[in-house]
């Protein structure tokens, strides 16, 4: 039952870590464009299996599409996407240069990350609520002691405090390169 919570609680953190990637900080980070996908022979697939991206500078990605056809389709899904950044095509390479980040940009960036951060949060709290009821029922159907239940909630409590320190050290971490001029 153990190993169940703690692969339902890993992967609430690998879900906050995909999603913090997305928020961009002041510098350049070829996974800001992991969710953008481009058409390529008819069916959407990710920008990096048609291109190389690489960041040669600290605001600067530069995407290597494979085939040279494919320029105005990567250009297209990277203005049709969220991001809000205009790449610039030189014929051979699209490059995309991130602006500076304004202080007020910085501080709504810090927001949404603590959005994020509340969203994990809750969605391990609820892993623990799951797998408490599930030991309550077992209780019930007196297939567990009472003493053994306590043991039981006392290690999914633990694995919880684990779990909420590690998206506690996550969210700090991306506040940090948020904040970092």
């Amino acid at each position: 039952m153990l190993n169940d919570i703690e692969s339902r609680m890993k992967k609430t953190i690998s879900v906050l870590k995909n999603e913090l990637s997305r928020i961009r900080t002041g510098r350049a980070n070829a996974s800001l464009l992991d969710h953008v996908r481009v058409s390529y022979y008819g069916s959407d697939v990710p920008i990096n299996q048609v291109a190389n991206l690489s960041v040669p500078e600290a605001r600067t990605i530069v995407i290597a599409p494979w085939e040279k056809t494919m320029l105005k389709e990567v250009e297209k899904a990277i203005q049709t996407s969220d991001l809000g950044l205009t790449p610039g095509n030189d014929g051979e390479v699209i490059r995309l240069t991130l602006p500076e980040l304004t202080e007020d940009r910085r501080k709504e960036f810090v927001r949404q990350v603590k959005q994020i951060g509340e969203k994990a949060r809750v969605a391990l709290r609820n892993v623990r609520r799951d797998a408490n009821d599930n030991v309550k029922k077992q209780v019930k159907d007196d297939s567990l002691s009472e003493d053994e239940s306590k043991r039981q909630q006392e290690k999914i409590q633990h694995v919880t405090d684990q779990y909420i320190a590690e998206v506690e050290q996550v969210l700090e971490h991306k506040e940090r390169d948020i904040l970092t001029v």
